[in-house]
Protein backbone atom coordinates (compact mmCIF):
# COMPACT_ATOMS: atom_id res chain seq x y z
CA UNK A 1 0.00 0.00 0.00
CA UNK A 2 1.12 3.17 -0.79
CA UNK A 3 1.70 5.89 2.22
CA UNK A 4 -0.57 8.81 2.12
CA UNK A 5 1.43 11.73 0.79
CA UNK A 6 2.15 13.81 3.72
CA UNK A 7 0.74 17.39 3.52
CA UNK A 8 0.75 20.50 5.63
CA UNK A 9 -2.77 21.65 5.18
CA UNK A 10 -3.96 20.24 9.03
CA UNK A 11 -0.98 22.28 10.14
CA UNK A 12 -2.23 25.16 8.22
CA UNK A 13 -5.60 25.17 8.60
CA UNK A 14 -5.96 25.14 12.17
CA UNK A 15 -3.19 27.77 12.80
CA UNK A 16 -5.45 30.00 10.86
CA UNK A 17 -8.47 29.06 12.67
CA UNK A 18 -8.19 32.31 14.35
CA UNK A 19 -9.23 33.89 10.75
CA UNK A 20 -12.27 32.20 10.60
CA UNK A 21 -13.23 32.97 14.05
CA UNK A 22 -12.66 36.71 13.79
CA UNK A 23 -14.72 36.58 10.16
CA UNK A 24 -17.52 34.30 11.58
CA UNK A 25 -17.37 37.26 14.83
CA UNK A 26 -17.57 40.27 12.44
CA UNK A 27 -20.68 38.76 10.25
CA UNK A 28 -22.05 37.99 13.67
CA UNK A 29 -21.86 41.40 15.06
CA UNK A 30 -22.76 43.28 11.90
CA UNK A 31 -26.09 41.08 11.29
CA UNK A 32 -24.82 39.53 8.17
CA UNK A 33 -26.81 36.57 8.93
CA UNK A 34 -30.06 38.14 9.60
CA UNK A 35 -29.81 40.03 6.60
CA UNK A 36 -29.96 36.78 4.28
CA UNK A 37 -32.75 35.48 5.96
CA UNK A 38 -35.49 36.51 3.63
CA UNK A 39 -33.35 34.98 0.58
CA UNK A 40 -30.32 35.14 -1.51
CA UNK A 41 -27.80 38.46 -2.05
CA UNK A 42 -25.21 39.23 -4.23
CA UNK A 43 -21.77 41.12 -2.59
CA UNK A 44 -22.94 44.87 -3.59
CA UNK A 45 -26.72 43.98 -2.48
CA UNK A 46 -25.80 42.71 1.23
CA UNK A 47 -23.27 45.46 1.55
CA UNK A 48 -25.67 48.36 1.08
CA UNK A 49 -28.20 46.31 2.89
CA UNK A 50 -25.88 46.15 5.86
CA UNK A 51 -24.42 49.56 5.21
CA UNK A 52 -20.73 48.48 4.87
CA UNK A 53 -17.86 48.55 2.26
CA UNK A 54 -18.33 46.18 -0.40
CA UNK A 55 -14.96 44.59 -0.08
CA UNK A 56 -14.97 43.48 3.11
CA UNK A 57 -18.67 42.03 2.81
CA UNK A 58 -17.22 40.11 -0.29
CA UNK A 59 -14.66 38.69 2.40
CA UNK A 60 -16.77 38.00 4.74
CA UNK A 61 -18.85 36.26 2.33
CA UNK A 62 -16.85 33.99 0.96
CA UNK A 63 -15.28 32.55 3.51
CA UNK A 64 -18.16 32.07 5.56
CA UNK A 65 -19.02 30.03 1.95
CA UNK A 66 -15.66 27.93 2.11
CA UNK A 67 -15.92 27.20 6.19
CA UNK A 68 -20.03 25.65 4.45
CA UNK A 69 -21.76 28.65 6.93
CA UNK A 70 -23.50 30.71 3.82
CA UNK A 71 -23.81 28.79 0.13
CA UNK A 72 -22.58 31.13 -2.58
CA UNK A 73 -24.35 29.91 -6.44
CA UNK A 74 -23.36 32.83 -9.26
CA UNK A 75 -22.19 35.25 -6.67
CA UNK A 76 -24.77 35.46 -4.47
CA UNK A 77 -24.75 34.43 -0.73
CA UNK A 78 -26.91 32.46 0.81
CA UNK A 79 -27.91 30.80 4.49
CA UNK A 80 -27.21 26.97 4.79
CA UNK A 81 -29.72 25.18 6.97
CA UNK A 82 -27.60 25.60 10.15
CA UNK A 83 -27.35 29.27 10.04
CA UNK A 84 -30.89 29.71 9.01
CA UNK A 85 -31.61 27.42 12.01
CA UNK A 86 -29.29 29.39 14.43
CA UNK A 87 -28.17 32.78 13.34
CA UNK A 88 -30.65 33.61 11.08
CA UNK A 89 -34.14 33.74 12.96
CA UNK A 90 -35.57 30.56 12.41
CA UNK A 91 -35.00 29.00 15.89
CA UNK A 92 -32.30 29.70 19.25
CA UNK A 93 -30.48 32.78 17.89
CA UNK A 94 -26.28 31.66 18.92
CA UNK A 95 -25.83 35.16 18.32
CA UNK A 96 -24.79 36.13 22.47
CA UNK A 97 -22.86 33.10 22.34
CA UNK A 98 -20.93 34.40 19.28
CA UNK A 99 -20.45 38.32 21.10
CA UNK A 100 -19.54 36.04 24.40
CA UNK A 101 -16.57 34.51 22.35
CA UNK A 102 -15.41 37.70 20.43
CA UNK A 103 -15.14 39.82 23.52
CA UNK A 104 -14.36 37.98 26.17
CA UNK A 105 -12.94 34.11 25.26
CA UNK A 106 -11.22 35.44 22.53
CA UNK A 107 -9.12 37.93 23.83
CA UNK A 108 -9.11 35.94 27.09
CA UNK A 109 -7.27 33.18 25.27
CA UNK A 110 -4.23 35.70 24.65
CA UNK A 111 -3.30 34.84 27.70
CA UNK A 112 -3.32 30.87 27.20
CA UNK A 113 0.61 31.02 26.31
CA UNK A 114 1.17 32.02 30.56
CA UNK A 115 -1.54 29.55 31.24
CA UNK A 116 0.25 26.45 29.17
CA UNK A 117 3.91 27.60 30.98
CA UNK A 118 2.10 27.52 34.62
CA UNK A 119 -0.95 25.48 34.45
CA UNK A 120 -2.58 28.66 35.91
CA UNK A 121 -5.47 30.53 34.56
CA UNK A 122 -5.70 34.14 33.23
CA UNK A 123 -6.86 37.17 34.37
CA UNK A 124 -10.57 37.58 34.06
CA UNK A 125 -11.89 41.22 33.81
CA UNK A 126 -15.90 40.49 34.21
CA UNK A 127 -16.32 44.90 35.19
CA UNK A 128 -19.31 46.78 33.99
CA UNK A 129 -20.94 45.03 30.93
CA UNK A 130 -18.65 42.64 30.56
CA UNK A 131 -20.81 40.48 33.01
CA UNK A 132 -23.98 40.71 31.16
CA UNK A 133 -22.03 39.77 28.08
CA UNK A 134 -20.04 36.76 29.64
CA UNK A 135 -23.60 35.39 31.17
CA UNK A 136 -25.85 36.43 28.28
CA UNK A 137 -23.50 34.21 26.07
CA UNK A 138 -23.03 31.20 28.71
CA UNK A 139 -27.10 30.97 29.40
CA UNK A 140 -27.77 31.08 25.29
CA UNK A 141 -25.03 28.28 24.89
CA UNK A 142 -26.90 26.26 27.78
CA UNK A 143 -30.13 26.61 25.90
CA UNK A 144 -28.38 24.94 23.02
CA UNK A 145 -27.35 22.39 24.94
CA UNK A 146 -30.91 21.47 26.71
CA UNK A 147 -32.04 21.87 23.49
CA UNK A 148 -29.58 19.31 21.72
CA UNK A 149 -30.41 17.25 24.55
CA UNK A 150 -34.18 17.08 24.37
CA UNK A 151 -33.85 15.59 20.41
CA UNK A 152 -32.16 12.29 21.93
CA UNK A 153 -33.58 11.76 25.17
CA UNK A 154 -37.22 10.50 26.05
CA UNK A 155 -38.72 12.45 28.83
CA UNK A 156 -41.90 10.74 29.09
CA UNK A 157 -42.96 8.87 31.80
CA UNK A 158 -40.33 10.36 34.16
CA UNK A 159 -42.55 11.66 37.43
CA UNK A 160 -40.09 13.44 39.73
CA UNK A 161 -37.03 15.22 38.64
CA UNK A 162 -34.03 16.47 40.29
CA UNK A 163 -32.11 19.18 38.52
CA UNK A 164 -29.16 19.21 41.05
CA UNK A 165 -26.11 21.97 41.12
CA UNK A 166 -27.01 22.97 37.37
CA UNK A 167 -26.10 26.57 36.25
CA UNK A 168 -29.18 26.89 33.89
CA UNK A 169 -33.39 25.79 34.26
CA UNK A 170 -33.60 24.95 30.41
CA UNK A 171 -32.81 21.55 30.87
CA UNK A 172 -35.23 21.13 33.00
CA UNK A 173 -37.72 22.85 31.40
CA UNK A 174 -37.05 20.81 28.03
CA UNK A 175 -38.36 18.08 30.30
CA UNK A 176 -41.43 19.78 31.72
CA UNK A 177 -42.81 20.82 28.09
CA UNK A 178 -42.29 16.93 26.76
CA UNK A 179 -44.05 15.78 30.35
CA UNK A 180 -46.68 17.27 31.54
CA UNK A 181 -47.18 14.81 34.57
CA UNK A 182 -43.22 15.87 35.43
CA UNK A 183 -42.60 17.69 38.60
CA UNK A 184 -39.01 18.85 38.56
CA UNK A 185 -37.11 20.03 42.13
CA UNK A 186 -34.10 22.55 41.45
CA UNK A 187 -31.18 22.36 44.27
CA UNK A 188 -28.86 25.15 43.04
CA UNK A 189 -26.89 27.84 45.11
CA UNK A 190 -28.55 29.87 46.96
CA UNK A 191 -27.53 32.98 44.52
CA UNK A 192 -29.59 31.42 41.91
CA UNK A 193 -32.80 30.35 43.57
CA UNK A 194 -34.64 33.50 42.49
CA UNK A 195 -33.67 33.61 38.90
CA UNK A 196 -34.19 29.87 38.26
CA UNK A 197 -37.78 30.91 39.90
CA UNK A 198 -38.44 33.14 37.35
CA UNK A 199 -36.97 30.84 34.75
CA UNK A 200 -40.06 28.36 35.86
CA UNK A 201 -42.90 31.15 36.67
CA UNK A 202 -44.83 29.23 34.14
CA UNK A 203 -44.79 25.62 35.89
CA UNK A 204 -45.20 27.49 38.99
CA UNK A 205 -47.40 24.01 40.15
CA UNK A 206 -44.97 21.23 39.02
CA UNK A 207 -41.77 23.27 40.03
CA UNK A 208 -39.76 23.02 43.66
CA UNK A 209 -37.22 25.70 44.01
CA UNK A 210 -34.55 24.93 46.77
CA UNK A 211 -31.24 26.69 47.86
CA UNK A 212 -28.34 24.59 48.81
CA UNK A 213 -24.69 24.68 48.29
CA UNK A 214 -24.25 22.13 45.80
CA UNK A 215 -21.23 19.85 47.28
CA UNK A 216 -23.33 19.83 50.45
CA UNK A 217 -26.83 20.09 48.79
CA UNK A 218 -28.89 16.58 50.21
CA UNK A 219 -32.23 16.60 48.59
CA UNK A 220 -35.03 14.91 50.15
CA UNK A 221 -36.81 12.62 48.01
CA UNK A 222 -36.78 9.97 45.47
CA UNK A 223 -36.65 10.93 42.35
CA UNK A 224 -36.79 8.26 38.95
CA UNK A 225 -34.75 11.04 36.66
CA UNK A 226 -31.69 13.19 38.00
CA UNK A 227 -29.94 16.23 36.11
CA UNK A 228 -26.82 17.20 36.88
CA UNK A 229 -25.18 19.40 33.95
CA UNK A 230 -22.20 22.05 33.86
CA UNK A 231 -21.65 20.63 37.42
CA UNK A 232 -18.77 18.16 37.08
CA UNK A 233 -15.87 20.82 35.62
CA UNK A 234 -16.57 23.21 38.77
CA UNK A 235 -15.48 21.22 41.34
CA UNK A 236 -12.91 19.12 43.24
CA UNK A 237 -12.49 15.41 42.62
CA UNK A 238 -13.69 15.39 46.28
CA UNK A 239 -16.68 16.92 45.46
CA UNK A 240 -17.82 15.38 42.63
CA UNK A 241 -18.04 12.24 44.39
CA UNK A 242 -19.98 13.72 47.35
CA UNK A 243 -22.13 15.69 44.96
CA UNK A 244 -22.50 12.16 43.36
CA UNK A 245 -23.40 10.04 46.07
CA UNK A 246 -26.10 13.16 47.18
CA UNK A 247 -27.82 12.18 44.01
CA UNK A 248 -27.97 8.76 44.36
CA UNK A 249 -29.33 8.52 48.01
CA UNK A 250 -31.81 11.03 46.77
CA UNK A 251 -32.74 8.54 43.87
CA UNK A 252 -35.61 5.67 43.60
CA UNK A 253 -33.84 2.02 42.28
CA UNK A 254 -33.68 2.30 38.49
CA UNK A 255 -33.57 6.06 38.60
CA UNK A 256 -31.96 7.32 35.30
CA UNK A 257 -29.20 9.96 35.93
CA UNK A 258 -28.44 12.42 32.83
CA UNK A 259 -24.49 13.33 33.52
CA UNK A 260 -24.05 16.34 31.53
CA UNK A 261 -20.42 18.05 31.08
CA UNK A 262 -17.13 18.36 28.60
CA UNK A 263 -15.00 14.73 29.19
CA UNK A 264 -11.49 14.31 27.68
CA UNK A 265 -12.24 10.59 26.51
CA UNK A 266 -10.28 8.02 25.49
CA UNK A 267 -11.78 7.30 21.86
CA UNK A 268 -9.54 6.39 18.78
CA UNK A 269 -10.48 9.76 17.12
CA UNK A 270 -10.80 12.21 20.12
CA UNK A 271 -13.30 14.69 19.44
CA UNK A 272 -11.98 17.94 19.54
CA UNK A 273 -14.70 19.90 21.07
CA UNK A 274 -14.00 18.79 24.53
CA UNK A 275 -10.46 19.18 24.45
CA UNK A 276 -11.04 23.06 23.34
CA UNK A 277 -13.12 23.55 26.32
CA UNK A 278 -10.65 22.22 28.45
CA UNK A 279 -8.39 24.70 27.29
CA UNK A 280 -11.18 27.16 27.58
CA UNK A 281 -12.32 26.76 31.09
CA UNK A 282 -8.63 26.18 32.59
CA UNK A 283 -7.65 29.69 30.99
CA UNK A 284 -10.62 31.35 31.66
CA UNK A 285 -11.15 30.46 35.59
CA UNK A 286 -8.96 27.30 36.46
CA UNK A 287 -11.67 24.77 36.36
CA UNK A 288 -11.31 21.12 35.12
CA UNK A 289 -12.28 19.00 32.40
CA UNK A 290 -12.16 15.55 33.87
CA UNK A 291 -11.00 12.21 31.90
CA UNK A 292 -13.96 10.60 31.59
CA UNK A 293 -12.71 7.55 32.72
CA UNK A 294 -12.19 8.92 36.28
CA UNK A 295 -15.76 10.24 35.90
CA UNK A 296 -17.22 7.09 35.68
CA UNK A 297 -15.34 5.73 38.42
CA UNK A 298 -16.70 8.44 40.66
CA UNK A 299 -20.43 7.12 39.25
CA UNK A 300 -19.55 3.56 39.96
CA UNK A 301 -18.41 4.37 43.69
CA UNK A 302 -21.57 6.13 44.26
CA UNK A 303 -24.02 3.41 43.09
CA UNK A 304 -24.26 4.66 39.56
CA UNK A 305 -23.60 2.35 36.49
CA UNK A 306 -23.35 3.88 33.27
CA UNK A 307 -25.49 2.61 30.61
CA UNK A 308 -25.26 4.90 27.74
CA UNK A 309 -23.39 7.78 26.15
CA UNK A 310 -24.61 10.19 24.44
CA UNK A 311 -22.78 13.11 22.02
CA UNK A 312 -24.93 15.74 21.45
CA UNK A 313 -23.74 18.12 18.41
CA UNK A 314 -22.18 21.24 18.85
CA UNK A 315 -22.61 20.65 22.97
CA UNK A 316 -21.36 18.37 25.44
CA UNK A 317 -21.39 15.08 26.21
CA UNK A 318 -24.13 12.95 28.41
CA UNK A 319 -23.13 10.06 30.60
CA UNK A 320 -26.05 8.40 31.39
CA UNK A 321 -26.48 6.04 34.31
CA UNK A 322 -29.03 3.75 36.45
CA UNK A 323 -29.22 4.11 40.12
CA UNK A 324 -28.25 0.46 41.35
Amino acid sequence: MTPTPATPTRIVETAVGYMAAQQLFAANRIGLFPALAAGPLGAGELAERLGKPGNIVRILGDTLAALGLLSRVDGRYALTPDTAAYLGGEGLDLKPFLIFLETISYPHWLQFAGTADTGKPGELDLDGDRWTTFLGGVMVYNALHAEQLARVFDFGGYENLLDLGGLSAEFALQALRANEGLHATFVYDPRSVEPVTAAVAEFANRTTVVGAPTPDAEPEGRFDLVLVNHVVHRFSAGENRAILRHARAAAAPGARLLLLDFFLDEDAAPRALDALHAGEYLVIDGTVVYPEAEVRDWLSGAGWRQVDRLTLPGSPRVLVAEAV
